[in-house]
């Protein structure tokens, strides 16, 4: 570019000429001049007011836009994590419970995540897994259901003998006694109902004969019931049996009669109600109040079922029962 000067003397202006390395000079000093304000500005917007730049800024605005989608889904699992556990507890505590079914355990495994994205990945498949677990278990309790109304007739809910009173006398209870043989404090699994040998004793629910025992120690002639959904009964000190393994029952269907069979100090019924695989007390699974009439109409009823039914004799049974346990001990 020209520049001119004005010149006092001759009162008019005269081109200034400047030589090509002065001109030149110039034109860097005026570029440094500018990379150095470049420089400053950068300095100061980047590192003393610590902006980013517009890459990192648009970075940075994309990922704070997934973390707080992320944070939703946490959120959202976190919701889903306590209905599910939820669901889980009431299926162990309560529908399980009701049909005498295992609990679940809990398989969910624990895997550590590198960062926050894969352990929302593993979340995701730990839910899957509970909720598959989940639906299996709910499958199973449906199935169970259909049957739920054999429950109550297969639930030990009456006594095993005749409730009239005077032809019985409950003797050593459940729980800790004193050994009537050997002496000394013992646990006592179940109820003892004396009385008179030969008084019939019959099922408290219906089920399938799972034992049967003849011997001369211990519980002597023995019964077990298995009435599904968790219970079994033990009919113990039997004089005769009745019955055979594998024979399916009714409430009301005679077993035997009483006796003093096996560790015995008189006649009396040793009466066991277990729910898986634990004894309880009978006492509370029957009611020695239970009118006389209705429990001979439970009986008489069976009786004539029984005699029209189509099944095995349950005498027949019981005695090829016996005459088996017999051979086996000559």
């Amino acid at each position: 570019m020209r520049r001119f000067l004005f010149n006092t003397d001759t009162l008019s202006y005269v081109e200034q000429r400047r030589s090509k390395w002065r001109r030149a000079l110039e034109s860097v000093a005026i570029a440094v001049a500018a990379v150095a304000v470049v420089a400053a500005f950068c300095w100061l917007w980047f590192v003393v007011l610590g902006k980013d730049l517009p890459k990192t800024a648009i970075l940075k605005r994309r990922n704070d836009l997934w973390q707080a989608r992320m944070g939703v889904i946490r959120h959202k699992l976190d919701v889903y994590d306590q209905t599910l556990s939820g669901i889980e507890a009431r299926d162990n505590q309560v529908y399980r419970s009701i049909f005498a079914l295992d609990a679940i355990a809990d398989t969910v495994r624990s895997d550590t995540a590198s960062n926050r994205m894969q352990a929302l990945d593993f979340r995701l498949d730990a839910f899957q897994r509970r909720i598959d677990l989940q639906m299996s278990a709910l499958g199973e309790v449906a199935l169970v259901a259909k049957k739920a109304g054999d429950m109550v007739s297969c639930i030990p809910a009456v006594p095993p003998v005749l409730p009239k009173k005077g032809t019985y006398h409950l003797s050593s209870p459940f729980g800790t006694r004193e050994d009537p043989v050997y002496g000394g404090m013992a646990r006592h699994t179940g109820q003892d109902i004396a009385s008179h040998i030969g008084n019939p004793v019959y099922a408290t629910g219906d089920g399938v004969v799972e034992k049967v025992d003849f011997k001369y120690s211990g519980y002597g002639n023995e019964v077990v019931i298995d009435h599904g959904f968790g219970y079994k009964t033990r009919y113990a000190h039997l004089n005769t049996i009745d019955v055979g393994v594998g024979q399916n029952l009714h409430r009301g269907d005679k077993i035997g009669e009483v006796g003093k069979s096996g560790k015995s100090t008189g006649p009396h019924l040793h009466y066991e109600v277990l729910y898986k695989g634990n004894p309880v007390n009978p006492m509370s699974y029957m009611d020695m109040d239970m009118p006389v009439d209705e429990y001979k109409a439970m009986i008489g009823k069976r009786r004539m079922e029984n005699q029209t039914g189509s099944r095995p004799s349950a005498a027949s049974l019981g005695a090829r029962q016996k005459r088996q346990g017999t051979n086996g001990r000559q």
